[in-house]
């Protein structure tokens, strides 16, 4: 497996922007694991991810008290979940999330870690760390390592 890949963002826009361009190599179907601390920036990389799939960013909440939040108008339907105040995978299993991966968009999941047990690939994980005010690590890996990420910005 190859090691994650390691971006440094200084600014909320360029973390939109990494996640932006994560997007454009998205065809459907995919997992995205977001990982890091209250704070770290996982919202706002959604913001990047639907803005990348031509969806509108101002759209995007945190979906910590709804659970689900689903994204149109982009190429690809962005199904956003946030795992930070479920007891465990089977809150998932009670809304479908089995089948929203069947569904063909791409399925984001904040604080994923806590329901890794139904975490299928393709995968994407992203960890968010802040190591500044303003400046971030964002690790990037496709655990099945078949692609590496490489982000333009």
């Amino acid at each position: 497996m190859r090691p994650p890949v390691t971006h440094f963002s200084d600014s909320p826009d360029q973390t939109e922007a990494f996640a932006a361009a994560l997007a454009h190599s998205l065809r459907g179907g995919e997992c995205v694991a977001l990982e890091g601390e209250l704070g770290a920036g996982k919202t706002q990389f959604v913001r990047g991810l639907l803005r990348g799939l031509g969806g509108n960013p101002r759209h995007v909440s945190s979906p910590t008290f709804v659970l689900l939040n689903v994204y149109e108008g982009g190429r690809l339907r962005l199904f956003h979940l946030d795992a930070y105040r479920v007891s465990g995978p089977e809150d998932f299993e009670a809304i479908g999330f089995s089948e929203l991966l069947e569904q063909g968009g791409v399925v984001v999941i904040e604080w994923a870690s806590r329901v890794k047990e139904l975490l299928t690939l393709p995968r994407i994980d992203v960890r968010i760390e802040a190591v500044g005010e303003n400046r971030r690590t964002i690790e990037i890996l496709r655990p099945n390592g078949n692609e590496e990420v490489n982000l333009d910005v």
